[in-house]
């Protein structure tokens, strides 16, 4: 064969190469774009069944948050006797109990939410613990009065909380 014949056939060739070669680009562009449409619309219909999972956890870590409120809690949680030892390990309680029974809520939160609710609870205990140690407390009733005076000047740590979910529950629109 001389040189010119091979010269042909390339020639030939390359416009098939060429297209070839388009064609491919063309097909995994439509695979990778039919491949993200997919991945699109099951991370839509996912989020369409557990946005309502979320919000009801949002909920109900609100009302934790709520509840545990000392000015709430108190009002709530009457003490059984006058010591105030008795009264302090009820409220610390009943704060443990009602944080146990939302522990499940924390795997539709987001880790800091979770963090700054477990926060919040933990501060509120050390609270109610420091106001039973204060020199003026001897009695339940006492324990409240010092609990509730404490935050006349400052928010509670539930209030804190609670802000932090509504901001993350708007971020969710």
């Amino acid at each position: 064969m001389n040189t010119d014949q091979i010269l042909d056939g390339i020639l030939s060739l390359l416009p098939a190469l060429l297209v070839a070669v388009i064609a491919y680009y063309f097909f995994k562009q439509h695979i990778e774009n039919e491949q993200g449409r997919r991945q699109f619309l099951l991370h839509k219909d996912m989020q369409k069944e557990s946005l309502p999972l979320r919000l009801q956890a949002y909920e109900r870590m609100a009302l934790f948050l709520e509840r545990i409120a000392p000015s709430k809690l108190l009002v709530r949680v009457k003490p059984t006797s006058s010591d105030k030892n008795d009264y302090e390990a009820l409220l610390v309680a009943n704060i443990e109990q009602e944080f146990e029974h939302n522990l499940s809520q924390q795997i539709y939160v987001s880790d800091e939410c979770w963090s700054i609710i477990s926060t919040a609870k933990n501060a509120t205990i050390q609270l109610i613990r420091r106001s039973n140690m204060n020199e003026k407390t001897n009695s339940a009733n006492k324990l409240q009065e010092v609990i509730l005076t404490e935050l006349m000047d400052k928010q509670s740590p539930s209030s804190a909380a609670l802000s932090y979910i509504k901001k993350e529950v708007g971020e969710l629109w």
